[in-house]
């Protein structure tokens, strides 16, 4: 997804693109799967999506990329209409089979954003509906695991807080959370229908948020993070704003449009996220895969040159990162999304037994 909208990229091309400059894992977007099936023989079916999560599994090994996820198993948790919840929970065991036939072990569920007359607030609901995908994925051999994450415009579960009293609630080995530097910023710090781009007490809320995320969080339950940054906008998202979608949440036009990779305060970048990502890097130890997930109007250019430019965005937003956060290892840069950085930086030697096999390296879905 980062390299380019899949009606606009075919998904080789991302993927050589990630693999040529350094990145080492992907995220599978659903989405890219549909269109990949729509050129092959049985076409966007149950069949055909899994031949073609074979090919793509055939494409990573040639280009020597691991798939750390697929995703996002949106809409799910919460909803009214129990028909729907039955059908969702079929349409789960598709996404088992498509995990298989890709070699991965990660399903990502983001928090719905559904209207409030479809999907309910009720923590019981919520709870009870994420043990049931945590107990199919757990009973499945191998096992497969589940990140929730908040978006900054989800229904209900819209700040990592929360997401982390569901992850607490639901309590499975198996279900963990994604701490996503976008969403966690683009709901405490920035607001896009403000003339000024901030919340009323964005920087005390946000220093506020942070000692409270370093105090909280068991990082044996972040099963990975992604890391991105965003556009401070001319104007207000509002009615007359070129970004607005009548019913659809600000936020969730401003990310859609407006994501940028890290440190990219020239493309107009100010979300505090240097600071949110020292507190999950080096105050709280983090080791894992680190994801570069943008969204931009810009990944719907369907020039040739988009994959190739945003790898070489990702890497150079990677180069940023270790540099910010003092970490070890190397830095391949010739000359995102989905991929990995090649160097391992360890963790401290109060986690090394949990995360013994674990790397820090960059992620970008496709």
């Amino acid at each position: 997804m980062s390299l380019g909208r899949a009606w606009a990229h075919d998904m080789r091309s991302k993927l050589e693109q990630a693999s040529n400059h350094g990145f080492e894992g992907i995220e599978i977007f659903f989405e890219d799967l549909e269109y990949l099936a729509d050129t092959l023989p049985a076409g966007r079916t149950p069949q055909g999506l899994k031949d073609a999560a074979a090919s793509v599994r055939s494409m990573c090994k040639q280009f020597g990329l691991s798939i750390i996820n697929i995703q996002p198993f949106s809409q799910y948790e919460g909803l009214r209409d129990r028909s729907r919840h039955a059908a969702r929970v079929e349409e789960l065991k598709l996404w088992f089979e498509l995990a298989d036939i890709l070699e991965t072990d990660l399903i990502s569920i983001p928090a719905s954003f559904l209207p409030e007359a479809e999907t309910t607030g009720d923590m019981s609901v919520i709870v009870s509906d994420l043990q049931k995908v945590a107990d199919m994925g757990a009973a499945r051999s191998p096992p497969i695991r589940f990140n929730y994450e908040s978006l900054c415009w989800s229904t209900y579960i819209d700040t990592w807080e929360k997401c982390w009293d569901v992850v607490q609630r639901v309590d499975r080995a198996n279900f963990g959370l994604c701490l996503d530097t976008f969403n966690i910023l683009g709901r405490i710090y920035a607001d896009p229908t403000s003339s000024s781009g901030l919340t009323t007490n964005a920087a005390s809320d946000t220093a506020a948020s942070i000692k409270r995320l370093v105090r909280t969080i068991d990082m044996r339950k972040v099963f990975f993070i992604q890391v991105v940054d965003a556009e401070r906008l001319h104007k207000p998202l509002t009615p007359d704003h070129p970004f607005y979608v009548k019913d659809r949440p600000a936020r969730m036009s401003w990310s859609r449009n407006c994501r940028l990779f890290y440190g990219e305060q020239d493309r107009g970048a100010y979300l505090p996220v240097k600071e949110l990502l020292k507190a999950i890097m080096n105050s709280l130890g983090f080791n894992g895969w680190v994801s570069m997930e943008l969204f931009n109007r810009s990944m719907a250019d369907t020039h040739s040159s988009v994959p190739a430019e945003h790898a070489r965005r990702g890497m150079a937003a990677w180069a940023r990162i270790k540099q910010d956060t003092h970490l070890g290892g190397r830095v391949a840069v010739p000359a995102v999304p989905a991929a990995t950085m090649a160097e391992p930086l360890r963790l401290p030697s109060m986690y090394s037994n949990v995360f013994a096999q674990s790397e820090t390296t960059l992620v970008n879905p496709i």
